[in-house]
């Protein structure tokens, strides 16, 4: 392919997870809409992922030999649909969770090594081979070694993108991570602001030395959500469709999830929803500490869906007893709870300590829940501190990591609820409205993902 204008790509997609195959976070959902937008381009995308379920033997449409330490194992490559393939091997995926086995470095490795031998297993040449994270961090060492002694991979590129730099999986990844972004021909992460701060000690995390020298050519491209999946006029988990020209009808989402999970069903009451997983990152240790004031102080309601840390959940479990009616955490993966949160909601709570990327808060928008977070990392590339009268702005943000400026920010949004002065009556229907219309599609991310293939091929190729 000339690397002068456009021309459509081969591009081989891996990464740990992909919807509806495997779901933990984010990246399953990446996996599958990205691929999804890049194909309306016209590039020929195919997605590989772990097998993380057991599937029937006759399904498998290919096999590869790997070595593993000296062992030779075998990768079985199952297609469920199309464009999408499934890597298994019952030593390595299969009965175990995503992440987290005593082995994940061994099923990575594993996993990598599948990825590597995709192409001939599956007679397909990718151009370029993309990386997700530390669990293909193998990928573009072994891609440079591979095309050293196999013409078959000279000419292929590597790309990798940077999640999120603090899930680095077993101790020992930093060896994997680092001689990734040193030799992926392209290196981005998911936010502009994440890319940047992953350069400073504090969100490097010793690794930020080695970003640095990538220089300018570290991209960081805002992820989009599918919009076909997240919209409100058709999602079939809602108690009613809507859309921002028919806002009224948002209010029976939130009466059946007032219902629903046990809140005392009032209309006029500001209600907040948190849809997270419950770890350090997510900003716990501000919104625990605040709960009995925001109850108590603003008359807001409470609703966490989500689970982790134990002493999270106790503590929220705590606030439920203390305030029944008013708070309530649902303690489990409830993807039919979810998107009527997102619809029920008055406001989303993101008090993330950091979040290289967040797509809660993008869903959040596009369902009518005004975001209220911390200037972080996508966070605050996505979401604009409103103007007193909420005629600009998209939601509520804080700066300090502190308890008391997350209860200051959601003070503003409940007053703003409220309409009171300077606020004008009409004008939180119109934010809402507002919000909704944002653009967060893949449209224009996809392009720049485009634009990082193609000068992943000029980079290898002047290497």
């Amino acid at each position: 392919m000339a690397l002068t204008g456009r021309g459509f790509l081969n591009i081989l997609y891996a990464a740990a997870e992909v919807a509806p195959y495997s779901k933990v976070g984010g990246l399953a959902d990446v996996a599958a809409s990205l691929p999804k937008a890049l194909r309306s381009l016209g590039h020929d995308v195919r997605v590989l992922a772990p097998a993380h379920s057991p599937l029937p033997a006759e399904a498998v449409v290919a096999r590869a030999a790997i070595p593993v330490l000296g062992v030779e194992e075998t990768a079985a490559y199952f297609q469920p649909e199309e464009q999408v393939y499934l890597a298994a091997n019952p030593n390595y995926f299969g009965e175990k969770a995503v992440y987290g086995e005593p082995d994940d470095l061994h099923r990575y490795y594993f996993f990598s090594l599948a990825v590597l031998q995709a192409p001939q297993a599956l007679r397909w040449r990718p151009d370029v081979i993309h990386c997700n994270d530390w669990h293909t961090g193998w990928v573009p060492l072994g891609l440079r070694n591979y095309a050293m002694n196999d013409t078959r991979y000279r000419g292929i590129a590597s790309a990798l993108t940077i999640h999120n730099l603090a899930y680095r999986g077993p101790d020992a990844v930093s060896d994997i991570l680092g001689p990734a972004i040193y030799y992926a021909d392209a290196v981005n992460t998911v936010r502009p602001t994440y890319a940047r701060e992953i350069t400073s000690p504090e969100y490097g995390l010793g690794l930020e030395a080695l970003i640095g020298l990538r220089g300018s050519s570290l991209r960081g491209i805002l992820n989009g959500i599918d919009l076909e999946i997240y919209d409100p006029a058709r999602d079939p988990a809602l108690a009613a469709n809507y859309r921002p020209e028919s806002l009224d009808r948002r209010a029976e989402n939130k009466a059946a999830l007032q219902d629903r999970i046990g809140l005392a069903v009032e209309p006029g009451t500001p209600l907040a929803g948190v849809v997270s997983r419950l770890d350090a990152q997510k900003g716990l240790d501000l919104l625990i500490p605040v709960i009995d004031q925001l109850v108590n102080q603003l008359g807001l309601q409470l609703v966490v869906l989500g689970s982790g840390a134990r002493p999270y959940e106790e503590a929220l479990s705590e606030a439920t007893q203390r305030h029944p009616g008013r708070v309530q955490a649902v303690f489990a993966f409830r993807p039919d709870l979810a998107p009527l949160i997102y619809a029920g909601a008055d406001l989303f709570v993101m008090p993330s300590r950091f979040e290289p990327c967040g797509l809660g808060q993008l869903i959040a928008m596009r369902y009518g829940a005004i975001p209220v977070v911390r200037r972080t990392g996508g966070l605050a590339d996505t979401v604009q501190d409103v103007a007193a009268d909420l005629a600009k702005g998209t939601g509520f943000v804080f700066q300090d990591y502190q308890p008391q400026d997350l209860f200051d920010a959601l003070q503003r949004a409940v007053l703003a609820y409220n309409e009171e002065p300077p606020c004008s009556p009409g004008s939180w229907q119109r934010l809402v409205r507002g919000v909704m219309a944002q653009d967060h599609s893949w449209a224009a991310p996809a392009r720049r993902y485009e634009e990082m293939y193609i000068d992943a091929l000029r980079a290898m190729r002047e290497a």
